[in-house]
């Protein structure tokens, strides 16, 4: 009995630490689920989900806006698929599967490149503006960017390359994104509350985010962007809160996927090989690799790995561990041994003015606050 209080106490102190950053006004809402061996040890919610126009408190079953978790989960894990299968190979040039890419600055980009964030291709663009309102347009547009590094030299997050990916996928299967998620995840994980684009019927079960797309207005009016007319001035609560994935019609390689604590923490044990339904071994041996030594950050395929100075995995989950974060004010690390998976998700977006809080030491806290209650600090 008193190993059984000592380990409740500490489990409560991660309740309790987030219950401290929502008075602080960090978040409106904080539900965490962690599981080891793939079993759930501990989890909560605490706060609401929706502050405007009225009150809904959190649950374990509230469903958030993953945001770019979408990028590991769905594209990451896609890409991982394809290659196990043989349809898709690493170190291809991107411009074998998109002939936009066939000139002089990016046709030797490669597949891993992308994946690893090492393409050269800048972080972010307005695309809805400048494919001028059409999604046909967005590739295009895309390998039309200038390159900001040599590929293969720096590793800079890059929405665009994700977005890229979600397309050559698209290209590949001959399917849209949102149905091969739906036929290679959602579906055979039998996930009830992950989707793209949640109907209208659903919106009370999801946390709400920014009212409008101001953050995205002001980075834009930064770059000298001050024209665009269809700007999102609304409560953004049940559509994906990204401006880039709202004009590629709520489902894209980078943003998109709408998901529980639960359900993302089944979708992250897909990159276990001791719990993958999806992948065998070998493959999932890829996500615990490092495939940008001697690089700005140590990048697997679609996951950040904990190796990474100042990575929001902190200093108490094995440098081995991979994760991501999501603009939303999400995120998920994962663990190979003990085969942990740590999902926080919060809407630091909802109800708040500019500037948004950063989060990274939120979530490192967390991590070994967390580690501490399975009473295993890892080094």
């Amino acid at each position: 009995m008193p190993a059984k209080t000592s380990w409740i106490s500490r489990a409560d102190r991660v309740s309790d630490f987030l219950a401290q950053r929502i008075a602080a006004g960090d978040f409106p809402s904080a539900v965490y689920l962690i599981s080891q061996r793939g079993e759930i040890a501990f989890s909560d919610s605490l706060g609401h989900a929706v502050l405007e126009p009225y009150r809904i408190s959190a649950s374990l079953e509230t469903i958030y806006d993953l945001a770019s978790l979408t990028k590991p989960l769905v594209t990451g894990l896609l890409c991982a698929k394809r290659i196990q299968l043989g349809e898709l190979t690493l170190d291809s040039s991107v411009s074998h599967y998109l002939p936009e890419f066939d000139r002089t600055d990016k046709h030797m980009i490669t597949v891993r490149q992308l994946l690893t964030h090492a393409s050269g291709l800048p972080a972010w663009r307005p695309l809805y503006i400048l494919a001028e309102n059409e999604p046909d347009r967005t590739i295009g547009v895309i390998a039309n960017e200038k390159l900001e590094y040599q590929p293969g030299t720096r590793v800079i997050y890059s929405d665009l390359g994700f977005i890229a990916l979600g397309i050559l996928l698209e290209r590949l299967t001959g399917k849209e994104l949102a149905t091969l998620a739906w036929e290679e995840i959602i579906k055979p994980l039998k996930l009830e509350h992950t989707f793209f684009n949640p109907e209208i019927a659903l919106q009370t079960g999801i946390a709400a985010c920014e009212a409008g797309n101001n953050y995205e207005i002001e980075v834009c009016k930064t770059s000298g962007i001050e024209s665009y007319r269809n700007w999102r001035r609304n409560l953004i609560w049940g559509e994906v809160h990204d401006g880039n994935a709202h004009f590629l019609g709520g489902s894209a390689g980078h943003a998109g996927l709408f998901s529980s604590a639960r359900e993302t923490a089944q979708i992250a044990q897909q990159f276990l090989a001791g719990q993958s339904e999806i992948l065998n071994p070998e493959t999932c041996e890829l996500f615990r690799t490092n495939m940008t030594p001697g690089l700005d950050e140590a990048r697997s395929i679609g996951w950040q790995l904990a190796s990474t100075p100042e990575s929001s995995a902190g200093p108490d989950l094995p440098q081995e561990s991979f994760g991501h974060t999501g603009f939303t004010g999400v995120s998920c690390w994962v663990t190979p041994k003990p085969e942990w998976v740590f999902v926080l998700l919060t809407n630091r977006t909802h109800a708040h003015a500019l500037p948004f809080v950063n989060i990274n030491s939120v979530r490192r806290e967390f991590h070994s606050l967390a580690t501490q209650a399975l009473g295993n600090r890892a080094g």
